[in-house]
């Protein structure tokens, strides 16, 4: 268990006057050193200053030259936030918006499975998300990264979870993007104006050991200046606790906000700067300072700490949950097509053993399954139903496009007995009828239509058992 001071504000004195050797704990964020100006108000204008960095904050190469000096990280800060104090903050999770990745899809793995839409993926097999306008996602399993289809369906949660959702797990836990980077925590998508998003949802102490080796030199701790590190984490950690950015994220991955690469450049000289300032926080007036900071080379100057932003108190941030043990979680999510069945008796009852997986109606305007004794289709007006060979052969007009027939269909227009469908009944999209029989009560079941349906061509599968 971490080591912690009490809780609430500490004034830089004391910690100077005890040798800056407490050690704080906490959860925070960061924000990368070559800022632009990002949610900075506009009022409030850059100080001039030659060479790269706004210097506004803590100059790092400022940092580098005090600490080699023999500042603790207290002083450093202390020296450039006057008037600031210290606090802690809870384990948090952070949400980075992956700037890079907009418009695109998210396609992710790991060496040692992951969990998706209620499931559990083997090694070697890959998620493909893309979002839904009412927050769900389309999920497509691939074996490799552009290998076969395994299944495909729609998900009201649209993330994809390592193994264990804990802090602090191995490399063969991170999720990896199929060309990209890996990450820790968990990756999910979201829609911004009818554009894609992803995002990362990650323990902010797991998020500082990318951030702070891509935002300050890590090899700065054998040049004698190891407290330049600790106080970039602080001033890090500060900033992306302090930003609400967007709906779906507080802060992003890119010089608009702090450098973040995922794990490509984790160091264990820079991890141990932000374990021994796990938690601490910069705070005015009781809130996490939105701490600035550059790579101004003349040593920068202190800041006015009044002229910058502030963001909520410790205890407003999102605390990190326990995670549920994935060991007790459904391994399988039952459709609305698998639910039908199942209340129709599966395959002892009328249908009789399924035939394949689920596939895509045209348009997409919906979904539907083979069966020997019949067929169930699922669109969003209608809801499950059950109907003849014939009538599925009528939805789909275009030969290359229908599935091959069992030999043994039943008679033309035949239903299967027990079944609460007449020959035909509801069974086109867009119809005027009533909706279909209900789904059993408990099913997890999404209803999947046009906008819950990955985009393909209709004779597509869409999950398999």
């Amino acid at each position: 268990m971490r080591n912690r001071i009490r809780p609430g504000p500490l004034p830089f004195h004391a910690l100077l006057a005890a040798g800056g050797a407490a050690v704080l704990t906490g959860t925070m964020v960061t924000v990368g050193a070559y800022t632009t100006g990002g949610s900075t108000p506009g009022d409030t204008p850059y100080r001039e200053l030659a060479g790269p960095g706004h210097g506004r904050g803590m100059s790092q190469h400022g940092a580098f030259d005090n600490a080699q000096q023999g500042w603790l990280a207290e002083r450093i800060l202390e020296h450039y936030y006057p008037g600031a104090t210290l606090g802690t903050v809870p384990p948090t999770v952070l949400a980075v918006r992956l700037q890079g990745m907009d418009n695109g899809s998210l396609d992710a793995f790991a060496d040692a499975g992951i969990r998706v839409a209620g499931r559990e993926l083997e090694p070697g097999q890959v998620a493909h998300l893309t979002p839904l306008p009412d927050g769900g996602a389309n999920v497509v399993v691939t074996v490799g990264c552009d290998g076969e289809v395994l299944w495909q369906s729609a998900t009201s949660d649209p993330w994809v979870y390592p193994l264990d959702p804990n802090p602090g797990r191995p490399a063969a836990e991170h999720l990896k993007l199929c060309g990209g980077p890996s990450y820790r925590g968990a990756l999910g998508v979201a829609s911004e104006n009818g554009e894609s998003r992803v995002v990362n949802r990650v323990d902010v102490e797991d998020y500082l050991l990318g951030v702070v080796p891509a935002e300050m030199q890590a090899n700065w701790a054998d040049k004698g200046a190891a407290e330049a590190l600790r106080a970039q984490a602080i001033a890090a950690r500060s900033y992306a606790l302090s930003e609400t950015r967007y709906p779906y994220a507080g802060t992003c991955d890119s010089t608009d906000c702090q450098v973040y690469p995922g794990t490509a450049k984790e160091d264990p000289r820079a991890a141990a700067a932000v374990a021994s300032t796990a938690g601490t926080v910069l705070l005015r007036d009781g809130r996490i300072l939105r701490s600035e900071y550059s790579s101004a080379p003349d040593g920068g100057e202190p800041a006015d700490i009044q002229t910058f932003e502030v963001g909520p108190m410790p205890s407003e941030l999102e605390v990190a949950r326990p995670p549920a043990d994935p060991r007790t979680r459904t391994s399988t999510t039952e459709t609305i097509i698998d639910a039908e069945y199942r209340r129709t008796g599966g395959e002892d009852g009328p249908l009789g053993a399924p035939l394949g997986p689920e596939w895509v109606l045209p348009l997409n305007s919906g979904t539907y399954r083979l069966f020997t004794n019949g067929v169930i289709i699922a669109t969003p007006t209608l809801g499950p139903q059950v109907i003849d060979f014939d009538t599925l052969l009528d939805l789909i007009p275009d030969p290359d496009e229908r599935p091959s027939i069992p030999e043994n269909m039943p008679e033309s227009g035949a239903v299967p007995p027990g079944s609460d469908t007449s020959p035909g009944q509801n069974a086109v999209p867009g119809s005027e009828s009533t909706t279909g029989p209900d789904v059993a009560p408990g099913a997890e079941s999404v209803p999947l239509g046009p906008e819950h349906v990955v985009p393909g061509e209709p004779s597509e599968p869409v999950s398999s058992e």
